[in-house]
């Protein structure tokens, strides 16, 4: 049978839900994917119409995607696309995409990412702390950077934004399979 594969670039829409199955549970949030095109009238890009579909993530993909994204971030998926048309019983047709990812990162054309490697038995990511997708300009890769007995900045007073730095990582809580135990590791380290 032909499938449909499809890569889609575009924004986390819905913060990611984690639901347990009896073939070892799934992860779905809603990706929205705006186009965009360059008006030579206007000489600017604008914003075209935006689509949203519903991605599903199963098993391993979708536990590391729990603690992975959150809403906002740039993401890029691939995977199958499933068009689904139901009759309801109130009359209109309704019209559903899901794609059901095999591969899913961070867009690295609006930001950077860190990847740590989870194995089979060991830590699992179950909840972010932090705030996600700092905005701002790149950091300074030429810079010299901090000293290891560096302690992280503090915000700044009054910043509600919540925002991340390129000094100071978000941290991810991993909770361990084997034991109930919780620790954190910082992003990027």
């Amino acid at each position: 049978m032909n499938e449909t594969m499809v890569t889609l670039v575009g924004n986390v829409a819905t913060q990611v839900e984690w639901r347990e199955t009896a073939t070892g549970g799934v992860a779905r949030f809603r990706l929205a994917v705006t186009a965009r095109r360059f008006d030579r009238e206007k000489q600017a890009w604008v914003d075209g119409a935006t689509s949203f579909y519903t991605v599903w993530a199963a098993r391993t993909l979708g536990m590391n995607l729990t603690g992975s994204v959150a809403i906002g971030e740039p993401v890029v998926v691939h995977g199958r696309l499933k068009v689904r048309d139901e009759e309801r019983a109130d009359g209109p047709r309704w019209f559903s995409a899901d794609v059901d990812a095999v591969a899913i990162g961070h867009d690295m054309t609006r930001g950077t990412t860190a990847f740590r490697r989870v194995f089979k038995g060991e830590a699992v990511p179950v909840e972010r702390v932090g705030a996600a997708g700092a905005e701002g300009p790149a950091p300074n890769r030429n810079a010299a950077p901090p000293p290891a007995s560096a302690p992280a900045p503090a915000p700044a007073p009054g910043d509600a934004t919540g925002a991340v730095s390129a000094t100071t990582p978000t941290t991810v809580v991993w909770e361990s399979a084997n034991s109930g135990a919780e620790k954190a590791a910082p992003m990027g380290v």
